[in-house]
């Protein structure tokens, strides 16, 4: 990319992120980062992202930048990104799923329940991990998505990054409760840690939650637990229409010891009470599962003939 403009707003206009005539760019950098600069050059970067959001004005797309490096941001308090037209970018590798550098992280110490909820409209989020290292006495995720029209590309949702929270049947890596979302070439879930209960990557909650759609993404998860899942709808969902497109759904079935374990049962389940169709389109790969969904009525694939086994992986014959 050369070097970069002096003037962090031409820089952003140059990544294609909406300006309006008041819009403002904060800098975070949680290596070389200080409390007390501005923000707004190169040269001063703030410390913390929660310190720039807090700068920042709804309906204005203002942005933050997260420089990558060595240390990740770890806030202190779970993040309320409640500002209409707000934006979210990292600035590193722009690596698929995992091993994104610009990373958000809550760690055992802070023990967030979540890092951050995104409950305001209209943002863009692009390039930023979100992995949740806590082991809170309590189900917990990474991150959750109760605002609606907003899009979320190259985004790795890791939750359930120890074990303990990995052995609770409520906790999740991606919860979403708003509506007309996109996901567009994220990853939902990581296969470093062991699912030891019937928890889910992607948790589908709410009414309403529909018309969200997901693009050439992955979920991922580590386990040979019955009853666990890489996308839940529960019953309080009220889906509507959600898209899978082009997705990877993939379970290591590791057993302890790297041997090899027993398949989890479906990759999806279906509990939601109302009338839906969940819409698989393209490209279905599924990896580590027996089955598709644990209920079918409301599944609809886009192979020529679908089946219960429509999208499985198989090993090739000799």
């Amino acid at each position: 990319m050369g070097l970069y403009p002096k003037n962090l707003n031409e820089f952003v206009a140059g990544m294609g992120i909406p300006r309006g005539p008041l819009s403002k760019v904060y800098l975070v950098d949680p290596v070389n980062g200080s409390a007390s600069n501005p923000g707004t050059s190169w040269q001063y970067p703030l410390l913390t992202v929660a310190a720039a959001y807090a700068l920042c004005v709804a309906d204005r797309h203002d942005v933050v930048l997260l420089l990558s490096g060595d240390t990740s941001d770890q806030p202190a308090a779970a993040i309320n990104w409640s500002k209409d037209f707000t934006h979210l970018i990292g600035l590193g590798p722009e690596h698929y799923g995992v091993g994104l550098r610009s990373r958000m992280v809550g760690t055992a110490g802070n023990d967030l329940a979540q890092i951050i909820t995104f409950s305001g409209t209209g943002c863009i989020v692009k390039n930023i991990q979100f992995f949740q290292g806590n082991d809170a006495a309590a189900d917990s995720g990474a991150v959750i998505v109760s605002g609606s029209r907003n899009y979320f590309e190259n985004v790795l949702f890791a939750g359930m990054g120890h074990a303990t929270a990995g052995a609770r049947a409520g906790s999740y890596s991606l919860k979403v409760t708003g509506s007309e979302n996109t996901f567009k070439r994220c990853g939902i879930g990581l296969q470093t840690i062991v699912r030891a209960a019937a928890n889910t990557e992607l948790l589908m909650s709410g009414d309403p939650c529909y018309r969200n759609r997901f693009v050439d993404s992955e979920f991922l998860s580590w386990s040979v637990t019955a009853g666990k899942f890489l996308v839940k709808f529960d019953s309080t969902s009220s889906p509507w229409q959600t898209q899978f497109e082009n997705c990877l759904f993939a379970n290591l079935d590791q057993a302890a010891g790297g041997g090899d374990g027993a398949s989890i049962d479906n990759a999806i389940s279906d509990a939601s009470v109302f009338k839906h169709h969940v819409i698989l389109r393209g490209n279905l790969t599924i990896v580590g599962c027996t089955g598709v969904a644990d209920v079918v009525t409301n599944i609809y694939a886009s192979a020529p003939t679908p089946s219960v086994t429509a999208g499985l992986a198989v090993n090739p014959t000799t």
